[in-house]
């Protein structure tokens, strides 16, 4: 008994070193997301009738002073804004619903208020995932500065696609495929995501810039909390002695640049993997559901706060980014909806939406299966 007591309840059992690190990242992240939808939504004037963090029965909650119940549910795997007149989670029009508001309540239900105002309430909730991974980034960097090297190359490793393209010991990278690089980890950062991609490098050598194309290989790497990864790599290494490396402190006006820079890179790799995932490029493995962040998180939470909360800001990023895909009844595919809406001039007739949501809903269902599957059984 005392084991199994141990196993649940200590700083590395299921409860303190898994559950609670996971519920703390993911409530993080769901709270900030429907925040943005709840404070973009009550500045447009919509009415607001509920802000819940996970879905299923109320475990326990509050009415404000607006008449919004603020509740905590049972499971915490998401969480919702619900607007006067909308249905819980794909935000559909309630017709019931809207015939039995008063004139006072249809003046601030969600589907009477103009187009621009329902696409800038949606689109709220990832950009404000976006914001949250902005502010945790710039704190970072304000508080521990950051540590770069010159981007030169120290070796050249035999047999590489470096080697086959001509790289030698003290090239200097200038660009990677039209991107203009500054330190060797700029060069990691491009390289990783592209992974088969034939890539075009310039390089200063003596003085002249030379051109040459690698097309990066795939290896299996460790990354800081432990998983097995597969990134793109040419084959060059740098070193101290090369890279000169040294730690950059930042004020607060520059920790924030170099925070909406950070985060605006995070996108587009993330924005790279499912684009190359859809293609079959990437290997399914490498994508990870709530098993996989639970397990994540708990490896975070043993190595120091500050690297849970650089996994919120993570996954963060990529609950932004899959919220914005053009499906219903994610917020991308709401948009969608409001775009055709703003050039038809009307709404998009009800039949066609029910199909497409009801079609968009089984995908989800679908996707929502595979990476739990995948968590559980394939990986």
């Amino acid at each position: 008994m005392a084991e199994i007591f141990s196993s649940i309840f200590s700083t590395n059992g299921l409860l303190i070193g898994t559950i609670i690190p996971f519920l703390f990242v993911l409530t993080v992240v769901v709270f900030v997301h429907e925040m943005g939808h709840y404070l973009v939504g009550r500045w447009c004037g919509i009415g607001v009738k509920a802000f819940s963090i996970g879905f299923g029965p109320e475990l326990f909650g509050f009415n404000d002073r607006h008449g919004t119940r603020w509740r905590l549910s049972a499971i915490p795997l998401g969480g919702y804004v619900k607007f006067v007149g909308d249905m819980a989670v794909t935000s559909e029009p309630d017709k019931e619903e809207m015939d039995r508001l008063s004139e006072e309540e249809k003046r601030v239900a969600f589907h009477t208020q103009p187009v621009w105002k329902r696409a800038l309430t949606v689109f709220a909730g990832p950009f404000f995932n976006f914001l949250l991974t902005i502010a945790v980034f710039a704190v970072m960097f304000a508080v521990f500065g950051r540590f770069i090297s010159e981007p030169t190359v120290a070796e050249v490793r035999p047999d590489s696609p470096a080697a086959a393209a001509g790289f030698m010991p003290g090239d200097r990278f200038v660009s990677v495929d039209g991107t203009p690089v500054e330190t060797f980890g700029d060069v990691q950062r491009i390289v990783s995501g592209r992974a088969g991609d034939p890539l075009t490098f310039v390089v200063r050598r003596d003085g002249v810039e030379v051109t040459l194309t690698a097309t990066p290989e795939v290896t299996e790497q460790q990354d800081s909390l432990g998983n097995t990864i597969r990134i793109g790599v040419i084959g060059v290494v740098n070193n101290e002695e090369i890279g000169q490396p040294r730690l950059v402190e930042y004020g607060p006006i520059e920790a924030l640049g170099q925070a909406v820079v950070e985060t605006g890179h995070v996108i587009v790799r993330t924005g790279q993997f499912l684009k190359r995932f859809v293609t079959g490029r990437e290997d399914r493995c490498q994508l990870g559901g709530p098993v996989k962040i639970a397990d994540m998180a708990g490896k975070a939470a043993q190595m120091g706060f500050e690297w849970l909360v650089q996994l919120v800001a993570l996954l963060s990023v990529g609950i932004g980014i899959l919220n914005l895909l053009p499906i219903p009844p994610l917020d991308g595919g709401h948009l969608v909806f409001y775009g055709i809406e703003a050039v038809i001039r009307r709404p998009v007739p009800e039949p066609v939406m029910d199909v497409v949501y009801r079609a968009g809903l089984l995908l989800v269902l679908v996707f929502m299966g595979f990476v739990f599957w995948n968590d559980l059984f394939a990986c």
